[in-house]
């Protein structure tokens, strides 16, 4: 049976697409769930009615900011109350590949105060315990969106992934870990086990017996 944490945490992934969160939060649920951690791996925008509406917006055109906005908060609202809230109730480890950040960055570059849109999500989206921004260069971003293949994304251009971007190294916040998206990807992943286990787990690592993350060389003092 998985093993409850003393209280629920909440790790999210956030950065520009082609940055590598899909890939950082499989690789640390894999570790959540190999511990036997209660680990619940989620993304938005969800599948449910609302976040369809966004997902079909990618290649269909893009709503208008408004009505995007609206679209990405009720999908929001309607994921916590549904699965975000109960699992963290429960003490899961719940780990999502993007949050209310995003909606700051991305419905920021199109018009809409990035703070003001946090502000507003926090009325009833849980805080993340840590955010882990995959900061990426843009146009190497776009490289790997298009060596997927897979058409035309509408949120996928140069110029709105460079403000998104901007958006997002803006945000100046003590949860937010800024990690190189350039590097590898597990020595990203043992920087994010290392926050973690410094961090959030810090009191729940030696009772649940976790295993120790060394600290990663890029973290070490020169």
């Amino acid at each position: 049976m998985p093993k409850a944490l003393p209280r629920g945490v909440l790790v999210a992934f956030e950065g520009i697409d082609g940055s590598g969160k899909s890939t950082q939060a499989t690789l640390l649920t894999d570790w959540a769930l190999s511990h036997g951690l209660d680990a619940v791996r989620t993304r938005e925008p969800t599948n449910g009615p609302w976040g369809m509406k966004v997902r079909e917006s990618k290649v269909s055109g893009r709503l208008s900011p408004d009505e995007e906005l609206q679209c990405f908060l009720e999908d929001r609202r309607e994921h916590v109350a549904t699965l975000i809230a109960p699992a963290l109730a429960r003490g899961a480890i719940v780990i999502i590949d993007r949050y209310y950040y995003s909606t700051a960055a991305y419905q920021g570059a199109r018009g809409h105060d990035p703070i003001a849109l946090i502000a507003k999500n926090r009325e009833f989206a849980p805080k993340p315990d840590v955010v882990f921004l995959m900061d990426f260069d843009p146009r190497l971003g776009v490289d790997r969106i298009n060596s997927r293949g897979g058409g035309q994304d509408t949120f996928e251009s140069l110029p709105a992934l460079t403000r998104s971007r901007e958006i997002f190294l803006s945000l100046d916040e003590p949860h937010i870990v800024k990690l190189d998206a350039k590097k590898a990807p597990d020595e990203l992943h043992a920087s994010v086990l290392f926050h973690l286990l410094h961090g959030p787990l810090k009191d729940s690592a030696k009772p649940l017996r976790l295993d120790e993350a060394p600290e990663p060389e890029t973290l070490r003092p020169r």
